[in-house]
């Protein structure tokens, strides 16, 4: 395959063959994973020596067997050895983004599905999505919590109108409760308006906290309101815990659009499948005359939806009713269940309930 002749044998030739090896479940190969730990030659026989952190049983065995198959398909290569061992990582050992190795990500006692809602820029309305999400959920007879993971920025419980300090059970934090939700967010633990000011490793601890340090109980369902963009914050998130999909939220424009597509590709990065696209702000009606207007296009998520051949979860409109619902800190899917924004949220959440049961 790579032209090689047995006299021109060397490690630079066996590290371009294993370069071919992708990381189960990542785009990534296995050699920015750190994995390889020597390589040796004897005449044209090949032994590599290769250490994986994993809870999975099946990724080195996976390994194993590509890493044989590429050398074998590499010219000038004889016998090929590979000496794999491999270790379980520590419970609380979270993986970060960079080189370092993937670990299996820790579930949360008690949580049956957990669903991230991201998308690729900030403006779209995903918090609002996530907190009515949530909500509708509930509404649909499931025990549900929802954590803010958007550090920097969080909204939520501005949205569910309960701003009180969690308090400490067993050294663990008791979520704040309201509209039968449990919640956390990081702007329950601050003073007043403080700014969050931290570095990429104090988020983190953070984010490890939220998920493995907080009395989340028994819950159907978890939604994780992360936040905006796609960058290594957002994907070293979305490695801290093991999560059952994601929405992502994106409004009908091209602009938009064009970014929610690097929300899926992270998602897909990390091998977390995607729950469907929401479009927000899908088009207004005017509240006196009842005319529609498409201010922002309309259909872009529904069209894109197709076109990644991932699941459209529905249309939110843009109502003033869900800004004034929020900004009081009663989402409408609470304060007025029966409105057109809160039947199409019922109705994402139902699709999301489906989506999740047929992944069991």
């Amino acid at each position: 395959m790579f032209g090689r002749t047995k006299s021109s044998l060397s490690e630079d030739h066996i590290r371009e063959a294993l370069r071919q090896v992708k990381f189960p479940g990542f785009s990534r190969d296995i050699l920015s994973f750190g994995i390889l730990k020597s390589i040796q030659l004897a005449g044209n026989d090949v032994t590599v020596a290769l250490h994986v952190m994993t809870r999975d049983e099946n990724v080195p065995r996976q390994i194993e067997a590509d890493v044989r198959a590429a050398l074998q398909r590499c010219d000038g290569v004889g016998k090929v050895t590979v000496q794999l061992t491999a270790q379980q990582p520590p419970q609380q050992n979270i993986p970060m983004a960079g080189n370092a190795a993937p670990q299996a990500r820790p579930q949360i006692a008690g949580v049956k599905h957990i669903v991230a809602v991201a998308s690729g820029k900030g403006g779209v309305g995903k918090s609002t999505v996530a907190v009515n999400l949530a909500c509708a959920l509930a509404k649909l007879g499931q025990s549900v919590g929802i954590m803010d993971a958007d550090i920097y920025g969080p909204s939520v419980p501005k949205m569910m109108g309960k701003v009180d300090r969690p308090t400490i059970t067993d050294e663990k934090l008791d979520p704040v409760e309201n509209f039968g939700l449990k919640m956390m967010s990081m702007a329950l633990l601050l003073d007043g308006n403080s700014p969050v000011i931290w570095r990429g490793p104090m988020i983190m601890k953070a984010i490890q906290q939220f998920a493995l340090a907080v009395n989340w109980g028994k819950l159907d369902v978890l939604v994780v309101d992360l936040p905006p963009g796609t960058g290594d914050a957002q994907l070293s998130l979305v490695q801290t815990i093991a999560l059952d999909g994601g929405v992502i939220v994106t409004t009908p424009q091209d602009v938009a659009l064009e970014v929610a597509r690097r929300g899926i590709a992270m998602f897909e990065k990390v091998n977390v499948p995607i729950l469907g696209i929401v479009e927000n702000m899908s088009y207004y009606s005017c509240p006196h005359c009842g005319k529609a207007d498409d201010i922002f296009g309309h259909g872009g998520g529904r069209r894109e939806a197709e076109r990644m051949e991932v699941p459209f979860l529905g249309e939110i409109p843009l109502f003033a009713e869900i800004r004034i619902a929020g900004d009081k800190g009663v989402p409408v899917v609470v304060a007025a269940p029966e409105s057109p924004a809160a039947v199409a949220f019922r109705e994402c959440a139902a699709t999301v309930m489906q989506r999740l049961a047929a992944k069991v």
